[in-house]
């Protein structure tokens, strides 16, 4: 079976449908021109025979027409256009009068009944005719036969008939090359996008569909796919920065064992100095391993398609949990924590990655304060939210960076906070698990001032 083109659908589909409508108007003009032509028709047959028992004298069980002249001098000497027959007959169906245009006379049928219109053939051509009484009291003593031809009807309804069989096909042809031209402009925008597709590579996501001019389907279809591409470019750039980035990070660490190792080789040294370069060897794989977990996790969290638990989670338990496994850390930096909870606070989430989440604030709130500084935490309700703030005094971000904390590995003036060890990717996992948990998270800094983060979750229902 043959395959149309789009194209040749759209065109076909609308043919079929208008060559249906068409269809039914013809039909509509046809019955509606004859249905008129026989009501005329039948209005001048009955205005006739009401004309003429008007125009007989009736008496002694016979009658007689009133104005012979004037039924001479009448349109019945004539065939004109619709001629008009009549005919006058006794009890006995024997002729009385009939017009001077009638060469044969009408036929009297009578099973039919009176005042009743009905047609047939005389000499050959096709008659509407009424047959009408003629009393004198309640005695029929004749009967009034009025016809007129229908031969210039059935010319009309021919001729209509055969214009609209001509005009049928032809409209539809021209329908068909017109709906056929239309089509193809308006899917002017599709081959735009089928062009589109082939020029884009891996290598080459710039290409974007010209948008029609016109807000239509079309333009709504073109403008999203314009917007897979952009996020398609998007993701793909940020994964190409990703493997650069995570590279770099771990080659330097590694580059870091390498040195360290081959200049412990190169002569004998003392105990204590293999010590020193053997722990510090050491403290570098501690510092690979957490990266590798870091990047693990980040890529992990990439995947949409990662499921998780929805159960009830006690906040107030995972902060004082995280607190206490960072008790050596604010011992070490000598920093205070202004816990303020006044209540229990429940959530629904995933505990494991709430955890996660908090883990990381906390703990670059600790790494950012400076020494001897105050972190605090408060949890309190906000209509059906509860928000979990930590506000630490440390060195702050400024303007400029609020935007990118976010952005994998990067740190905001890392080189002038060299003792500040990180690989700038906990903010990284923190915003993609609060977008998949649906936590709300909100970040203010001002730089030397400190930095205040909100995190906003949903209390739990039970």
């Amino acid at each position: 079976m043959m395959q149309l083109s789009f194209k040749n659908k759209i065109a076909s589909l609308y043919i079929v449908t208008t060559a249906l409508l068409i269809a039914f108007v013809f039909c509509v003009i046809y019955i509606s021109v004859s249905y008129t032509m026989y009501s005329d028709i039948n209005e001048d047959i009955e205005s006739e025979s009401q004309k003429h028992l008007t125009e007989i004298d009736v008496s002694n069980n016979s009658f007689r027409l009133i104005h012979l002249e004037e039924w001479m001098e009448r349109e019945h000497n004539t065939e004109d256009v619709n001629p008009v027959y009549v005919q006058f007959i006794d009890n006995k169906k024997n002729v009385v009068e009939k017009s001077p245009n009638l060469k044969r006379n009408l036929q009297f049928n009578s099973e039919i009944p009176f005042n009743t219109l009905f047609d047939y053939q005389l000499d050959g051509k096709a008659v509407r005719q009424i047959q009408l009484p003629i009393y004198e009291g309640k005695l029929i003593i004749g009967y009034l036969l009025v016809a007129m031809s229908l031969e210039n009807t059935y010319l009309v309804q021919n001729n209509l008939l055969e214009v609209l069989t001509i005009a049928y096909p032809t409209i539809l042809g021209i329908l068909f090359l017109i709906a056929r031209l239309i089509a193809g402009r308006s899917i002017k925008p599709i081959n735009a996008i089928i062009n589109t597709a082939n020029e884009i590579t891996k290598d080459n996501l710039k290409s974007r569909i010209p948008l029609p001019r016109t807000k239509d389907e079309l333009f709504i279809l073109s403008q999203t796919i314009n917007d897979l591409l952009d996020r398609l470019e998007t993701a793909i750039e940020r994964e190409k920065q990703f493997t650069s980035d995570a590279s770099h990070e771990l080659r330097t660490p590694l580059t870091v064992i390498k040195g360290t190792l081959e200049v412990l080789i190169r002569k004998p040294r003392a105990t204590k100095e293999y010590e020193e370069k053997i722990n510090f060897c050491v403290a570098e794989v501690d510092r690979l391993n957490h990266l590798v977990d870091q990047l693990l996790l980040l890529a992990r969290y990439e995947n949409e398609k990662q499921t998780f638990k929805n159960e009830k989670v006690y906040l107030n338990g995972i902060i004082q949990d995280i607190l206490v496994r960072k008790a050596s850390l604010l011992k070490l930096k000598d920093i205070k924590i202004h816990l303020k909870m006044e209540e229990d606070y429940y959530c629904e989430s995933d505990q494991q990655f709430v955890t996660i989440i908090i883990t990381n604030l906390i703990s670059n709130a600790i790494k950012y304060s400076n020494q001897s500084d105050a972190i605090e935490i408060h949890l309190n309700q906000r209509k059906q939210e509860i928000i979990c703030s930590i506000i630490d005094n440390g060195i702050g971000i400024p303007p400029a960076d609020l935007e990118k904390v976010f952005q994998p590995f990067f740190r905001s003036k890392a080189l002038n906070h060299p003792t500040i060890k990180g690989i700038g990717v906990g903010l990284s996992i923190v915003q993609r698990l609060c977008s998949l948990l649906s936590i709300g998270i909100n970040l203010t800094s001002v730089e030397n001032a400190g930095t205040k983060v909100e995190l906003v979750f949903q209390e739990s229902s039970n």
